[in-house]
């Protein structure tokens, strides 16, 4: 394949959440050309049991240059570039199946920890010279985003061509934000200061960081 696609992924709601903006912004790039560069959109389930065979039929599939993933990370305030995954499974919250994992690994066989393979560093400065608040993160996690970013680079070591794979946390939509506080008041059960989960961003700016991402 002479132009290889770039895959940007987006995670299904989850969590009793009816939207995910990780799932919003793989929307919004899928079918484009960006930088020269064909982008492949795919939903993903919020399962465990899923990966990593669903990632590694995905670059099988696709044969994707890079591998751009997308996560909500409720709370956090900035577009979120992480660098590493891990080989652990260990939930806060059951996934979409039903299944609640504590201290299990993704693979039996596979290493400690994997690396980011894509150019993190660059990506962050370009996000941040756009205007757009932006980190390097040590940590996906312990739930499917690191199981995703982990499956990821695992399947792209056993890849016939090499594939940049990295993953990128993204906020709250402000409409998902206002739906927190309007139930907060409404249950009347914790008081406001003590919610730590309230930070947002617009979709338009979560999407043009990905844009970015993909240019680098």
């Amino acid at each position: 394949m002479a132009n290889r696609p770039v895959l940007v992924t987006g995670f299904e709601p989850y969590g009793g959440r009816g939207r995910n903006p990780a799932h919003e912004a793989m929307k919004q790039v899928r079918g484009r050309t960006i930088a020269g560069k064909e982008i492949v959109g795919r939903g993903l389930p919020v399962s465990f049991s899923r990966f990593p065979d669903i990632a590694a039929e995905l670059i099988e599939e696709l044969n994707p240059s890079s591998v751009i993933s997308l996560g909500l990370w409720p709370g956090e305030s900035m577009i979120r570039i992480e660098r590493i995954g891990v080989n652990i499974a260990d939930f806060g919250i059951p996934d979409n199946d039903g299944i609640l994992a504590v201290d299990e690994q993704v693979d039996s066989t596979g290493a400690a920890a994997l690396m980011s393979t894509l150019p993190v560093r660059a990506i962050e400065r370009a996000v941040l010279q756009e205007g757009i608040p932006a980190s390097l993160s040590a940590t996906a996690g312990t739930y499917l985003c690191n199981i995703c970013l982990y499956s990821f680079l695992q399947a792209a070591q056993q890849h016939h061509e090499p594939v940049a794979c990295g993953f990128i946390h993204v906020p709250y939509l402000p409409e998902q934000v206002a739906e927190l506080l309007t139930a907060v008041r409404d249950e009347a059960s914790v008081e406001l200061h003590q919610r730590c989960d309230f930070a947002s961003m617009d979709l338009d700016r979560i999407v043009r960081a990905v844009e970015i991402a993909i240019s680098q």
